[in-house]
């Protein structure tokens, strides 16, 4: 079995148009998560519709593969790179390419996933900082069972009704900020791009709940903390001063 790292990266971005191209030091966003997904895995590619973004990824020497325009997410983007470079026992790994300070140890954390036989989807999830962040809609809540199966994920916190989570502070601590890196089987990739879209996935925008509806099981791997990711130009600010702050 290998570990294939696949970076969707798109030009069009409705807050940050030109995400991945944005400078953070002297690189651009998607070199920095290039060059830390390829201290975890032995195999990185970027997926992008755009010339533009596969010259940058050229230039520093990364891999990249050029894809439809006319994938609807980031999952059905990697599904198409990896039928051209993956074998059926091989598992995907999806980096998001607007988290350029997301940590190799916490891929690893995705991959150890796998150790699992049972393991077909796995994802990462972090606490939340603070309380009140988890009433922001676009940080996507999800609820992890004990035995790090997911229940359930939404953008409003999640209670499990069931004997043991009717404590308010019992279920609040259950709720953890998803963190949108997801390991596939490759074989469990190709079925679930081909699902219809379901009532909870369109209700919340979240692509993994067609996943849970059709009955695929998640698992879910707790890191530490949270990564910076980039969804607007104040986030961007911020990723250039945290590099800043940390370039010795």
């Amino acid at each position: 079995m290998k570990y294939i790292g696949i970076i969707p990266a798109r030009y069009s971005s409705t807050r940050l148009p030109g995400k991945p191209l944005a400078m953070i030091g002297d690189k651009p966003m998607i070199q920095h998560v290039c060059e830390r997904a390829s201290r975890a895995l032995p195999e990185v590619w970027v997926a992008t519709d755009d010339q533009r973004i596969a010259d940058a990824v050229t230039a520093f020497g990364g891999s990249v593969m050029m894809t439809s325009q006319n994938h609807r997410t980031g999952t059905d983007r990697c599904a198409e790179v990896a039928m051209k470079i993956a074998g059926e026992d091989d598992v995907i790994i999806n980096i998001q390419g607007d988290m350029p300070f997301i940590s190799p140890e916490s891929i690893k954390l995705l991959c150890d996933c796998f150790s699992d036989p049972l393991t077909d989807i796995a994802t990462l999830a972090a606490p939340f900082a603070r309380a009140e962040d988890m009433q922001v809609r676009h940080k996507v809540k999800v609820l992890v069972e004990d035995d790090g199966w997911v229940y359930n994920f939404s953008r409003t916190p999640l209670k499990k009704g069931t004997a043991g989570m009717d404590d308010p502070e019992d279920w609040m601590a259950k709720n953890f900020k998803h963190i949108g890196l997801y390991g596939y089987r490759y074989e469990t990739l190709m079925r679930i791009t081909k699902l219809p879209q379901s009532q909870s996935e369109l209700a919340e925008s979240l692509e993994q709940l067609r996943w849970l509806a059709n009955g695929y099981r998640i698992k879910c791997a707790i890191i530490p903390e949270d990564t910076i990711s980039v969804d607007t130009p104040e986030d961007l600010l911020k990723a250039i001063q945290f590099n800043k702050d940390n370039t010795h």
